[in-house]
């Protein structure tokens, strides 16, 4: 076991229990023309991360820990896309509408896939999620338990949605999760503020955070 300087006290991290969970990072949420852009957002705020996501992946690779993706994405036929998700809001293009780079966030499109810089490799576990939350709907828990993972690090997008979503829902699980702070956006600066506020509130309640270089420095000593 290592001690991780994290907030809002370390994270002691045992290192066979360990595994990084990559959230969303598609090229529909970080590049023009994709959903998120269709939303009025400023992409480039995720496109930002990528250089510190990339670290984190790598360094787990190196240290030889697990490390997932996960995708938010549909079935072409839309039948687990509820009518509630797809009318949400008014963005210029909905889920499941053809867009510049395919149909928004149906599995096998384009504009689907994960960007080519923070692509999984042979072996690394990909989780194809119909919410916000990587749990809800997919084998994630499952696969978790028979990797006798109990310890697992965030990074990914948004901070305040997809990602704090999982991270409740893997503290409900009995997870203990640490967010890594600049390898995390949301398109409102704020949001993400508050959204890590939230998670290290009263004593890490729904999790601790960190800095990137601290979580390799942990990995690598441990």
């Amino acid at each position: 076991m290592v001690d991780i300087a994290a907030e809002p006290f370390d994270f002691t991290a045992k290192r066979d229990e360990l595994a990084l969970v990559v959230i969303d990072m598609q090229r529909d949420f970080a590049e023009p023309g994709g959903f998120g852009a269709s939303l009025g957002n400023d992409v480039s705020r995720i496109a930002r991360i990528v250089p510190d996501v990339k670290r984190l992946i790598e360094g787990f690779r190196r240290a030889g820990l697990p490390v997932i993706h996960t995708m938010e994405c549909h079935k072409p036929d839309l039948s687990d896309l509820p009518p509630a998700k797809r009318n949400r809001g008014r963005p210029s293009l909905k889920i499941g509408d053809e867009g510049p780079m395919g149909r928004i966030l149906i599995s096998g499109e384009p504009g689907t896939a994960i960007l080519p810089e923070l692509a999984p490799v042979d072996g690394e576990i990909v989780i194809e999620k119909p919410g916000k939350g990587a749990f809800y709907a997919t084998p994630l828990g499952g696969i978790l338990q028979e990797m006798g993972i109990s310890q697992l690090v965030f990074a990914g997008v948004t901070t305040e949605v997809c990602v704090q979503t999982t991270m409740r829902e893997a503290n409900d699980r009995g997870f203990e999760c640490l967010l890594a702070e600049e390898a995390t956006e949301s398109y409102f600066p704020e949001f993400k503020r508050a959204a890590i506020e939230m998670i290290r509130a009263q004593g890490a309640i729904v999790g601790w955070t960190a800095r990137v270089d601290d979580i390799l420095k942990g990995i690598t000593d441990a």
